[in-house]
């Protein structure tokens, strides 16, 4: 139970004490205490002498003395020493006490009223003070809250927590940037203003650096090359200096993390930033990401105004195939050559110059003016972006149910026996073409036929004997079918920006689009058949063209077909299902959406029957034949895309889709059996950082390298054989 203090009725002494705060501070309860010294009665203060005296006594007469309410906790132990070597406050007395049960390991925390004696392990459980601003000072512990500015508080608290007590906690809220800390007042006021010297800005204003006879961009690539190792300093981009090029004004802003660094980039940037040594206006631009030919094509356009050029419709296959001599660009777009000049002549205020597109290279070669060139450069660099690309995942579901069933009763009967030349015979046949048709079995029984037997179901017929053999007089068939079915396709494909992609998994079937026989040459007998034949593609086909907005919605043109071969017997030719969507759509990134769908539900109902007795009640269930069949079925097709503009997020992307397909592959190996050889199949090696886990793609499993060593093969003929180092033959070459 915890111990309390409560101030009683007051002696005399006690009065005396209070009346002179200056008589020397008498403790009775402890024989080993020397009373103090008397003080000055005008002073208000006393000494403090407790040498080896019990905590719990000394903390009540420290109480009595400042007037305060202690609350000692029960694990309170053991010995202290305090002794004033002059006279003190209360408010010196009380400062005393904390730091004394600091040095034991126990604390004071502040409540309502009163004040609890604590361990120091148990303080911040403890309802203390909570302040947002400068804390008082003091060995007691109390919870402040510090909101930054600047810096991030995740940062700080890696710097803060070696500077703060073990049993003393402190904690950062990434929402508002802030952090708590709990611990002992002193220790806050020493933390806060540690933490007003680290929440300053990271650098100054930002520096704009005008270039005058350089390229902004180039000077802000190679700089940034220069001092990218900045950037593995900790703190991560805090410590590194980050240099971006305006086109528009042709300079650079540096943004560095100090003065020095920031003095060093510009430096850099004043010793880069000279005029040429080189005399001459040809000027070699390297693109990144756009392709030179059509970039090139669309400054001429610009620069002469003539808008000709990149409008010109794209030719289809049959026009490249028909086009000798035609200049075939990126993508298979084949364009007449007159119409992709070499070099095209820029007029701009009087200065002539050219631009030429290298493909081997991907650069651009102008030829120009200083003023053209400096307007080329801003167009070029506003156009030579990474494009971004769309990952498109389509799900394609098909749920069919077919139920069937059928029940029909036929029979067959003869008069006479088998001496009568002439008999009477009376019956019913239904399913005409089928294996449960009566007349088909009971011919295929009389002679014998051992595939003359009825189809699937519940069959019960009455055989008699007709001249020596077996036949078939009655036969009752009961059939019921059920049958499922889920299709489920996934076409995924990746493609650029404003560029179609396409694919297809199916089968190339051949169509007979004519026929014709010519007469044998020579007077020869007989005839020469001759067909023409066309292939199409019947499977599953996904066409999608999508354009990304700023916004950050994509537009697709997609058509998707589904196709299947149903009948190949047609005298006509051969029969195909097709299930086709066309259409253009407008969704948000990662969202998905349902482009189409077909809900189809057929029931059929038949009977076949002998007029009038198969009306009769119940009886008429005799001269019958039913059957009844529903076929439903479902198609869903939904769509997903998802717009990749970084190289983490492709890689990511990626890794997701090669760990599915490792898992299945690995889910999918044979086990290890003492009878069967072990073939060694290949097998994905884990990603790391987007790269194959050693090097190769694909590798075989490690039980394939203690396999025992094979004889060397024999070389090929015409081939000499290597030793280690590739492409330098051992021997002379076999003739």
């Amino acid at each position: 139970m915890t111990k309390s203090h409560q101030p009683t009725s007051p002696s005399p002494r006690t009065l005396a004490l209070r009346r002179w705060p200056t008589i020397a501070l008498l403790v009775c309860a402890i024989a080993t205490a020397p009373l103090a010294q008397a003080q000055d009665p005008a002073s208000r203060e006393a000494s403090l002498n407790f040498v080896g005296a019990d905590i719990e006594s000394v903390i009540k007469a420290v109480g009595h003395y400042i007037g305060t309410t202690f609350i000692i906790d029960p694990r309170i132990k053991g010995t202290i020493n305090l002794v004033s070597e002059k006279p003190v406050t209360k408010a010196q007395a009380f400062s005393l006490l904390t730091s004394a049960l600091r040095l034991q390991g126990y604390t004071v925390v502040a409540g309502d009223g009163y004040t609890k004696v604590v361990p120091e392990a148990d303080a911040k459980l403890q309802a203390g003070p909570t302040q947002a601003g400068a804390s008082r000072g003091g060995d007691q512990i109390a919870t402040q809250i510090f909101r930054l500015n600047y810096e991030s508080a995740n940062n700080l608290v890696a710097v803060l927590r070696p500077l703060i007590s073990p049993n003393n906690t402190i904690n950062a809220n990434p929402g508002n940037n802030s952090l708590v800390i709990t611990d002992y007042a002193d220790n806050l006021r020493r933390l806060g203003k540690i933490i007003a010297a680290l929440d300053s800005p990271a650098t100054g204003d930002l520096d704009v650096i005008p270039i005058r006879n350089a390229i902004a961009s180039d000077i802000a690539g190679m700089v940034n090359r220069l001092l990218e190792t900045a950037g593995n300093v900790p703190g991560g981009d805090t410590g590194r200096v980050s240099l971006l090029a305006d086109s528009r004004t042709n300079s650079v802003i540096v943004r560095a993390p100090s003065a020095a660094r920031a003095n060093l980039a510009k430096t850099l940037i004043a010793k880069l930033d000279q005029p040429t040594s080189v005399p001459g206006n040809v000027h070699v631009v390297h693109l990144k990401n756009a392709e030179a030919t059509k970039l090139a094509q669309t400054l001429r356009a610009v620069i002469t105004n003539d808008t000709s050029a990149p409008a010109q419709a794209q030719p289809t296959q049959n026009q490249q195939a028909q086009s000798p001599g035609g200049m075939t660009a990126q993508g298979g777009l084949s364009t007449p050559p007159s119409a992709t000049p070499a070099s095209t002549s820029l007029s701009s205020g009087g200065a002539g110059g050219f631009i030429q597109a290298d493909s081997a290279t991907n650069t651009l070669i102008i030829t120009s003016s200083e003023a053209v060139y400096r307007n080329l450069r801003m167009v070029i660099d506003l156009l030579d972006v990474r494009r971004a690309q769309v990952y498109v995942e389509s799900l394609i579901v098909e749920v069919s149910a077919t139920k069937a069933a059928e029940f029909g009763i036929q029979w067959l009967g003869l008069s006479g026996n088998a001496d009568s030349a002439y008999r009477v015979g009376a019956g019913t046949s239904f399913q005409a073409g089928t294996p449960n048709n009566l007349l088909s079995l009971a011919a295929g029984a009389a002679a014998g036929s051992a595939s003359a037997l009825p189809g699937a179901g519940l069959s019960i017929g009455i055989f008699r004997q007709i001249n020596g053999k077996l036949g078939l007089g009655a036969l009752a068939h009961a059939l019921e079918t059920d049958a499922n079915a889920n299709i489920l396709s996934m076409p995924n494909l990746i493609t650029l920006d404003n560029e179609e992609a396409k694919i297809i998994v199916g089968q190339n079937v051949p169509f007979i689009t004519g026929q014709y026989t010519t007469a044998a040459s020579g007077g020869a007998a007989g005839v020469n058949p001759f067909q023409t034949i066309e292939r199409k593609d019947v499977g599953l086909s996904l066409r999608v063209r999508p354009q990304i907005s700023e916004g950050g919605t994509v537009k697709m043109a997609i058509y998707q077909e589904t196709s299947s071969v149903q009948d190949t017997a047609n005298a006509a030719g051969i029969i195909t299902s097709k299930r086709s969507i066309d259409t253009n759509v407008l969704v948000d990134d990662g969202q998905i959406i349902v482009l189409g769908g077909l809900i189809e539900d057929t029931v059929q109902d038949g009977a076949e029957k002998v007029r009038g007795l198969g009306d009769i009640p119940v009886i008429g269930n005799l001269f019958k034949y039913q059957n009844r069949k529903r076929v439903k079925t479902n198609l869903m097709v939904f769509l997903r895309p998802t717009v990749v503009r970084s190289n983490d997020q492709s890689v990511n992307l990626a890794a997701d889709r090669y760990d599915l397909i490792r898992n299945v592959e690995q889910g999918s190996q044979p086990a290890q059996t003492a009878l069967l050889p072990n073939m060694e199949a290949p097998v994905l090696p884990p990603l790391q950082n987007g790269q194959p886990n050693g090097g190769a793609l694909l590798r075989s499993p490690p039980a394939a390298v203690e396999r025992t060593s094979m004889p060397a093969a024999a070389p090929y003929p015409g081939l000499p054989s290597l030793n280690g180092a590739p492409g330098q033959p051992a021997g002379k070459t076999v003739n």
